[in-house]
């Protein structure tokens, strides 16, 4: 009797799971998920008040494609939204402290194999940055892009999030053809390599 109530409640899981990401909240998480606080070295734009100036989706995806060894992901959408509630679900809407903007775009290896997107977030400071890291590690997550192909593989997917300051950014990359093995690393490397442009903000 107990393992048919523990199906059931798998099952009622898996299914709220399905109807959460076809119709309601995006349900899928990163399989692999690596989350690292700001440090000293981003003291100079630890405020918004020491670094004021808003992101631009240009500053941040200046290129048409970004690359890693052999791979390349074409940059395919990009756009900003002023309601940073609109880039997340679940838990982590509640540590959006002083969040003005999120920037997030989508890119494509040229074979169509895998899917990647990366988010970044304009905090206040960089205690509200290190605050939504951690959510961003607990319940809920940030939402795919509205373009991401049905078959963005989140069970087998990759992330790293990062405190810059108080900026907090995220990449994100899925395979998007089912069964066997993805090696993801390339697609990674490429797609966090975007939040590099925030050093420039370290000397202005």
């Amino acid at each position: 009797m107990r393992k048919w109530i523990a199906v059931v409640v798998l099952v009622g899981v898996a299914g709220v799971g399905a109807f959460l990401w076809l119709g309601g909240e995006p349900a899928p998480r990163a399989a692999v998920l690596r989350a690292e606080p700001g440090t000293a070295h981003y003291a100079p734009i630890a405020t918004r008040a020491l670094d004021p100036q808003p992101l631009t989706v240009a500053e941040m995806f200046p290129g048409p494609s970004v690359s890693s060894g052999t791979t390349k992901l074409m940059l395919r959408t990009t756009e900003t939204l002023a309601d940073c509630a609109e880039g997340v679900w679940g838990s982590v809407e509640d540590a959006l402290g002083g969040c003005t903007q999120v920037l997030r775009a989508r890119y494509e290896t040229e074979d169509g194999t895998v899917s990647g997107q990366f988010l970044i977030f304009n905090l206040a400071d960089s205690a509200a940055a290190d605050r939504l890291v951690a959510a961003l590690k607990g319940g809920g997550f940030v939402r795919p892009a509205p373009d991401t192909p049905d078959g963005f593989d989140g069970s087998r997917s990759w992330a790293q999030v990062r405190g810059l300051g108080h900026y907090v950014t995220v990449s994100w990359v899925a395979p998007l053809v089912e069964g066997g093995r993805v090696d993801l690393t390339y697609p990674q490397v490429a797609v966090d390599g975007l939040g590099l442009v925030i050093q420039r903000r370290l000397v202005r």
